[in-house]
């Protein structure tokens, strides 16, 4: 019999607080800071309570991620304590991937170099745009030089993994006005680029905007043809994708984090909003920091709902988040995992779609092809 094998697991820790809400953005955050030291005490204290129902000895965790809201509202000693709260709670790696997300409207260098110095080891930095009236249009607090700023405090601070995040698809965008965000981020040398199609998340000011008539929207084929600029692009400066949204300079370099949350590997989240996923299981915390605090100031798991994943659900997902990675399905893990031949259940169906070009398979991997990323939604409706 083999002797049990730990699971790599990744933590992640929801900051719910914001200078100004991001009129494009559907997480949950607040703009009022005056919860900001009773927040802290009470995710410190879910930590611990959730370590006192941990099973340490069935998980190791390789990552932990700061996110948000705004984590970098924080100063360094306010994340040093989360991550030593997070590392006393639970068997973190030394060499674990520890990220935060920054806003450069909020960070200066003393601060990065104190994050640094709390063994924040990746920082991604939410630049969104490196253009004066896209960064108006979204909503930002920062200017385009103070983008250019906080990698280059970063850097200096002593950080080689560095992250960009930027948005693309705003109404009357071309390539000809993108291509200059991607040169100028390319320039900068990032390990990681995160480029994102701007959705128009229901409740939103910007949905509203939308529906007021307020702007037109880019077209579905004017925002596939900057999703094709975008990996041409980006593929000729050595950044290769591996996800929808996702470029890294090299196998290492791409976020460790993320990657488990598309290849069913188990995470535990910390913080209003956070969600959990322990296979079939997945809870999730309230969507209010009042409601937060009261439950952890009663000794109660801040926990909103939870839901047993049904076999098809867990089928459905495992395609769905399988076919986002340009690595696509592992037939023999899918195989394996629900007990049943991926080729029997969905050959017919990849065959047509292979025959369309959306899709490549083989033996060993199904993944979509860069145009058949285009079609996600439908190709995973018409698979399941």
């Amino acid at each position: 019999m083999r002797p049990y094998q730990p699971e790599p697991a990744g933590l992640y820790v929801h900051i719910p607080f914001c200078i100004r809400k991001c009129p494009y953005c559907d997480f949950y955050s607040i703009t009022d800071l005056s919860f900001k030291h009773a927040f802290i005490n009470a995710l410190m204290r879910e930590m611990q309570m959730e370590a006192g129902f941990f099973q340490k000895t069935r998980f190791f965790f390789d990552t932990l991620y700061i996110g948000g809201g705004t984590p970098s509202v924080f100063d360094a000693e306010d994340i040093g304590q989360i991550i030593e709260t997070a590392r006393n709670a639970f068997p973190i790696l030394p060499d674990a991937e520890i990220t935060i997300e920054v806003n450069p409207g909020t960070v200066t260098p003393e601060k990065l170099r104190g994050y640094y110095r709390a063994g924040v080891s990746r920082i991604n930095i939410g630049v969104q745009s490196f253009q004066e009236e896209n960064l108006r249009f979204l909503g930002r607090i920062h200017s385009a030089e103070e983008a250019h700023l906080a990698i280059q405090w970063a850097r200096k601070a002593g950080f080689d993994n560095i992250g960009l995040d930027f948005i693309y698809g705003l109404p009357g965008q071309t390539e000809l006005s993108w291509i200059p965000d991607l040169e100028r981020a390319v320039e900068s040398e990032p390990a990681h680029l995160s480029c994102y199609m701007l959705t128009y998340e229901e409740g939103t000011a910007m949905d509203k905007d939308r529906r007021k008539g307020c702007f037109v929207p880019l077209s579905e084929g004017r925002v596939a043809d900057l999703f094709q600029t975008t990996v041409d692009f980006l593929s000729k400066q050595g950044y290769a994708q591996y996800e929808i949204s996702n470029f890294a300079r090299s196998g290492p370099e791409r976020s460790r984090h993320n990657q488990k949350y598309w290849q069913d590997v188990p995470y535990l989240g910390f913080g209003p909003s956070a969600h959990s996923y322990v296979s079939p299981c997945r809870y999730w915390n309230h969507r209010s920091v009042k409601k937060y605090l009261s439950d952890i100031g009663a000794g109660r798991f801040p926990i909103a709902e939870k839901e047993i994943l049904t076999r098809e659900q867990q089928i459905t997902e495992a395609i769905y988040l399988g076919l986002r990675t340009t690595d696509g399905i592992d037939i023999e893990k899918f195989d394996e995992k629900f007990g049943v031949s991926f080729h029997e259940m969905f050959g017919e169906m990849t065959d047509c779609f292979e025959e369309n070009g959306l899709i490549k398979t083989d033996e060993k991997r199904c993944a979509l092809t860069r145009r058949g990323m285009l079609f996600l939604d439908s190709v995973v409706s018409a698979l399941v």
